[in-house]
């Protein structure tokens, strides 16, 4: 294929059932999350993309189930929906024997990425959730922060390990504790991770704004080390929705609306002001939609410094993100006929394996049509030369 090879910022992975059984230290295996199967009655849809599931010990329906604390995770069709044709991905409960291995095991991981023409990946956590509010929520923080340090040493040294760079690390932080995360931000980044989750609209958890200050810390520790803020659609627990009772088709429209609110949030805080080596990056959101919302913010500071409280922001906010943000995109043919105005050194490449929303086995394929109307220099930064800069990775470009 006369096409770059791809670099995906935001896959995911399903954590294969000896995770935290193997990298707790021992005082906390017992408690750490663990894989039980059972049996498995309806799935009713809550709104605003909630579930509750209804277990039922005889019925022949089986699911492996991650338990932590009063959580109970079922993994879902749609979520490792790899190698099921579309109409099949569904919120029916799997088992991981009937998952593809990739989700879980990062050989055949590699071997699915050079189905797709995928050179390297990252991935986004599952029973963490997009940024580990999972471990937030849970009752016990000191097992809480041990489960955080397990997912990072694991992902680290036994996901990414053996993939000679092509798996890409992406760490979690204990979102309770700002100055916990500040270090493991720090210590991860000593042995070469160079993003972290976070979540796009932490109020929306009961957590500090990002004009509160508490996030200092966070934000002093990444920009120093280089770590990337990787904020995924649903990092705040909460989909855009019309209503309660709208159907999940309307969440899954909106997808971005969160990560569009997130950014115009950054580049109103002043935040980018004061942290010019920070670099933020909005996963699964897409970016057709950046134009707008950079016309609109740009818009608002000049006509409204009277009353808009803009005054801590020297210039128009649009110049911070051409600075310091990075769109993704997975197939978004509207996005890159925009290009001048989402920026060819702002955008990068997904194909969200193993979701129901991936390009893959396609990827290669697909990428090809999307670029077809760009430079050779722009198809080259979009599907990997910006990943290999905004990460730091050591790839050819």
């Amino acid at each position: 294929m006369d096409l770059p090879k791809l670099i995906s910022v935001d896959d995911h992975v399903v954590e294969p059932p000896h995770v935290w059984d193997r990298w707790l230290p021992a005082k906390y295996r017992d408690r750490g999350p663990k894989i039980e199967r059972r049996g498995i009655g309806n799935i009713d849809y809550v709104g605003t993309a909630s579930y509750k599931e209804h277990f039922d010990d005889s019925s022949p329906t089986k699911v492996d189930c991650w338990v932590y604390e009063d959580l109970i995770y079922t993994h879902k069709r749609m979520v490792a929906a790899a190698g099921y044709p579309k109409e099949e991905m569904t919120l029916t409960p799997i088992t991981y024997e009937q998952m593809r291995p990739g989700c879980y095991d990062p050989k055949a991981r590699l071997d699915d990425m050079d189905v797709s023409w995928v050179e390297a990946s990252m991935c986004f956590p599952t029973l963490p959730r997009f940024c580990g509010q999972t471990f937030y929520e849970g009752k016990d923080k000191d097992l809480g922060m041990a489960c955080v340090v397990a997912y990072n040493d694991w992902m680290v040294e036994e996901w990414c390990g053996d993939s000679g760079g092509r798996l890409i690390p992406l760490g979690i932080i204990p979102l309770w504790d700002v100055q916990a995360a500040a270090a493991e931000v720090r210590r991860n980044a000593a042995r070469g991770v160079r993003a972290v989750c976070f979540s796009e609209l932490p109020y929306h958890l009961g957590l500090p704004t990002i004009h509160s200050g508490y996030w200092d810390p966070f934000f002093d520790a990444c920009a120093e080390t280089g770590t990337v803020v990787a904020m995924h659609i649903g990092s705040s627990s909460k989909m855009p929705a019309a209503s309660p009772d709208a159907p999940p088709s309307v969440s899954a429209t909106l997808a971005f609306g969160n990560a569009m609110t997130s950014l115009i949030d950054f580049l109103m805080s002043g935040l980018l002001v004061r942290y010019p080596a920070l670099k933020l990056m909005y996963a699964e959101s897409q970016i057709g939609w950046i134009p707008y919302a950079l016309q609109r913010v740009d818009q608002v500071w000049e006509d409204n410094q009277g009353w808009a409280q803009t005054k801590h922001i020297p210039e128009p906010p649009s110049t911070y993100y051409y600075r310091s943000v990075y769109g993704c995109f997975i197939n978004d043919p509207h996005g890159l006929d925009s290009i001048d105005e989402v920026g060819e050194d702002n955008i990068t490449a997904e194909t969200d394996y193993p979701h129901s929303d991936s390009t893959w086995p396609d990827s290669g394929t697909i990428m090809a049509k999307l670029t077809a109307g760009l430079t050779p220099e722009q198809t080259r930064k979009v599907l990997r030369g910006n990943a290999i800069r905004l990460l730091d990775l050591p790839l050819e470009p």
